[in-house]
């Protein structure tokens, strides 16, 4: 009897095990993607800075007559090494079909309008005003996401935003070197810079292409049409009979250039792949701090008043504080996941505190009397 007995009886619950609880932003993958979003940005704002003042010197100190043939060299560049790469299968991407144009319309289009007008208006305006004019991209960036990506932002942010815009009109305003042309380009090249941004962001999900595809297909499909346009506008036969072509120093700034170009567009496309179109833009503010101070002092070409100098600062700390603002969102984000995260392991001790309950029930109801 007793046999039996002890049979069924029941040996009491073992306690529950504690729940597991992970902490996303203290993990091992949170970290690297933080590392990758930096390390993008910090190679977008490096590159950025560097192909302006490359660009600057071919096109001025040099003189050189046609931006639209540099930015068919930094097309014919991109497509080169990446097809190489290909071949060597160092990179991967989708072979052309019928399907690419569609996949990629309309960033084509707004790549060409980049490229030259943004080479337009490196030619035309001192690098300090250069700078300033395109800050004109981000209110255009959060209008564009706004409207296409669907985002919102805080009152804070376009206030920020805002202040940058009034910077750069009191320094626009008062530029002694005011260039129709050249203010009419910079402007153009904020639109495409803006939406560029923006499409690549919504391309970057599409099958089969990626960020090398984009680059590629950009370069590919319209390297062609800017050839003949060059050709029927003249600049390919000044580029061609220019006499700089004899200088060693000035071949080795072009192909600086059509390099610089290259690894700016997948400079673009890392940091966009990483981060946001906005995020892009924000880095190419705070790398223009360090483009508009240099500018005054290399190039040439900066006239100096108070009014554009006052303006020139109010746009840059916009930036900064913008910048500032931007990333400290991230503070708040990782307060809601760590609230969410709380709340998770909140529900987890409700369930296993269920589960538990409800084991003590089976157990009570499984030992029978003994006999």
């Amino acid at each position: 009897m007793s046999r039996r007995t002890s049979s069924f009886t029941s040996s009491p619950p073992s306690p529950s095990p504690s729940p597991s609880v992970s902490f996303p932003l203290f993990s091992p993958a949170h970290r690297d993607g933080r590392l990758l979003k930096l390390v993008s940005a910090v190679f977008y704002a490096v590159s950025s800075f560097l192909i302006i003042v490359i660009n600057k010197t071919v096109l001025t100190n040099y003189r050189f007559p046609s931006y639209t043939f540099l930015g068919i060299g930094q097309m014919a560049f991109t497509i080169i090494i990446l097809y190489l790469a290909k071949s060597f299968k160092a990179v991967s991407f989708q072979d052309f079909d019928k399907s690419i144009p569609v996949k990629m319309f309309p960033l084509p289009l707004l790549y060409v309008g980049n490229h030259v007008t943004g080479l337009g208006s490196t030619k035309k305006l001192s690098l300090p005003m250069f700078t300033v004019l395109r800050k004109f991209t981000i209110l255009l960036t959060m209008i564009m996401e706004t409207k296409i990506l669907r985002k919102t932002f805080s009152p804070q942010l376009v206030c920020s935003v805002l202040a940058i815009v009034f910077g750069a009109l009191i320094a626009a305003s008062s530029d002694l070197a005011f260039d129709a042309e050249g203010y009419t380009f910079v402007l153009l090249n904020d639109v495409f810079t803006a939406a560029s941004g923006v499409y690549t962001k919504k391309k970057l999900g599409i099958e089969g292409l990626g960020k090398y595809g984009l680059l590629f297909y950009n370069a590919f499909i319209i390297i062609i049409p800017t050839i003949l346009a060059s050709a029927y506008t003249g600049d390919l036969e000044k580029a061609i009979m220019f006499k700089g072509w004899m200088s060693l120093s000035f071949i080795v700034y072009f192909m600086m250039s059509c390099a610089m170009g290259f690894v700016l567009m997948y400079s673009i496309v890392l940091c966009s792949h990483y981060n946001s179109a906005l995020t892009t833009t924000v880095i190419g503010a705070i790398k223009n701090v360090a483009v508009a101070y240099i500018g005054m002092f290399i190039g040439g070409d900066y006239v100096f008043s108070w009014p554009n100098f006052v303006g020139l600062n109010i746009c840059i700390s916009g930036g900064l504080v913008y910048s500032y603002l931007t990333f400290h969102g991230g503070s708040s984000a990782q307060t809601a996941t760590q609230e969410e995260s709380r709340l998770r392991v909140h529900v987890v001790e409700e369930n296993t505190e269920e589960k538990s309950q409800f084991s003590d029930i089976l157990t009570l109801q499984s030992v029978k009397p003994p006999i």
